[in-house]
This record gives structure tokens, C-alpha cells and sequence, in this order.
């Protein structure tokens, strides 16, 4: 079971650290790369991509700017993607499917002091409540657009429900 409502109302991406953000209708999403032309997306050797995409809420940056009387573009949070409607889990290992593309939620996107530089209080103002977002592993990739549905992806949707299909494997409900 899917918990939906949510909408994809922004996308950025960085070609290099520190770089400008240029932001996109629509973007590819790898295993590999995260999204296509972001230089924060490929997973490094050994690495665990913990921090391919990452995601926020408009509810959470408005309520920042709100505290901070500004009005600052989304996309100088530095964040991907910019979803509407829809409480991100803060619960790592959760998943949550945008379009045919799936991520996983690793950890929270800690604001940094390089907020202030944008703007003073903006670091503070980001940090309660996973207000600075969340870093996501790309699991399943494909083409995102603005205005794709985005849902929660519940344990029964995908993991479960492939145990159960296994021969041998009974439900205990």
C-alpha cells in the first residue's frame, strides 16, 4: 500500500561543487548517477550513495523563510528535488516513488554553515525537524518531471509482498 498525495514541484542539480543550481522540468535518474548532470549523484567506489538526491519539502522551506522574513528561491537550499504535499518520512529506509523512480531515505540533509551565506539564520532555521530534507540511494531509476505524483512506498508495497510470492512462505495474518 502506497501513501500518496504528494506532487514534484521543483528540480535542481549542480554540475560541480559549490556551483550554481540550474533548475529543470524534467531530468533522468540513474542507479548510478543520481540525477543526470549532477555532480552529487554518481556513487563514488566503495561507496554507499548515501546522498545521491536529495529532497525537501516547500511546507519546510516556507516555514523557514517565514521565520527568517525572507523570500529566498527554493533552490539556493541546494537540495534536488522539491516535492509538495507529502510529509517526508524521517525514518531511514523508507522508500518513496516519484513517477517510475524510486529512492531510499538515508539519512537527514543537515543544513551547513554555507546557509548563512545565503542567508544569516538560514542554518538554524532549516535545522528542526528535518527541515533541511532528507539524502536519498536512488533504487530504481527512470525520467521525473514536474508535476509527477510522489508516494510513500509502505514495506507491504515492495519487500513483503515479494517474500510472500516465495514458495513456502506463509503469511502469519
Amino acid at each position: 500500500m502506497a501513501t500518496s498525495g504528494g506532487v514534484l514541484v521543483g528540480i535542481a542539480r549542480h554540475a560541480r561543487p559549490k556551483g550554481p543550481m540550474e533548475l529543470l522540468e524534467t531530468v533522468e535518474v540513474t542507479v548510478d548517477g543520481g540525477l543526470d548532470g549532477d555532480c552529487r549523484g554518481r556513487v563514488k567506489p566503495n561507496g554507499r550513495g548515501r546522498r545521491q538526491v536529495t529532497l525537501m519539502e516547500r511546507g519546510d522551506w516556507q516555514a523557514a523563510m517565514t521565520e527568517l522574513g525572507q523570500a529566498i528561491p527554493w533552490q539556493e537550499r541546494r537540495a534536488n528535488l522539491l516535492l509538495d504535499g507529502i510529509d517526508i518520512p524521517q525514518v531511514p529506509g523508507t522508500r518513496i516513488r516519484i513517477g517510475t523512480v524510486e529512492l531510499e531515505i538515508t539519512v537527514e540533509c543537515d543544513p551547513c554553515f554555507r546557509m548563512e551565506a545565503v542567508a544569516p539564520g538560514l542554518e538554524a532555521a532549516l535545522t528542526p525537524d528535518w527541515r533541511g530534507g532528507a539524502c536519498t540511494r536512488v533504487k530504481a531509476g527512470g525520467r521525473i518531471a514536474l508535476g509527477d505524483a510522489v508516494t510513500i512506498v509502505e514495506p507491504d508495497d515492495d519487500l513483503f509482498s515479494v517474500i510472500r510470492s516465495r514458495p513456502g512462505i506463509q503469511s502469519r495474518t
